[in-house]
């Protein structure tokens, strides 16, 4: 359980931030643009989840993505806490729920035959915004990846593969399950 007493420190005061493991580092370093990138797509999630209470399932599996991601920034940020001191990650089984729910929301979508423009509905538009932060979130956590010393969790980077794949799944579906999605007109306006 975190804890958290005081909510300033003064300790960033520098320009530097702690690590879960008391190490500390820039603010703009990669491991902290990777974190913090995928907070933005948990704030994003926020965002979408004031437009889909009418879908009470589409809000579950999205609470659970909120928690879920608080385990990928965990990892990010080289957390030495969970069970056994182990470290706290997003495990194979979290993406195995993610496909899941992938399949489940795909199941009941007509097959694309055009790109689709992010809009339509209030939470589908949002699920879009989510997706975009969240392919930069992935992109960021592969050149901290690439960075000699570094490492992120294969298991974190699978979810947030799967997650942008998830968001905009689910985005076709706030759109009354695709029928509302807005098609790219190719040329349109030439």
């Amino acid at each position: 359980m975190v804890v958290l007493n005081r909510i300033y420190t003064r300790t960033g005061d520098d320009g530097t931030t702690a690590l879960g493991s008391g190490a500390r580092i820039k603010k703009y370093d990669l491991r902290v643009e990777a974190y913090g990138t995928v907070d933005e797509v948990n704030a994003t999630l926020g965002l979408v989840r004031l437009h889909s209470v009418a879908d009470p399932a589409l809000d579950k599996a999205l609470s659970r993505i909120q928690n879920d991601l608080f385990d990928v920034e965990a990892d990010l940020c080289l957390s030495e806490k969970g069970p056994g001191g182990a470290r706290l990650t997003v495990t194979d089984v979290q993406v195995a729920w993610l496909e899941g729910e992938i399949d489940r929301l795909n199941a009941e979508l007509a097959p694309l035959k055009s790109f689709i423009l992010p809009g339509g509905s209030p939470a589908s538009a949002y699920l879009h915004l989510a997706r975009t932060v969240c392919r930069r979130a992935e992109r960021v956590m592969v050149a901290l990846m690439d960075q000699p010393g570094e490492a992120v969790s294969a298991p974190s980077l699978k979810y947030v593969n799967r997650l942008s794949d998830y968001l905009f799944v689910a985005g076709r579906y706030a759109n009354d399950k695709g029928a509302a999605d807005v098609l790219w007109m190719p040329g349109q306006n030439r």
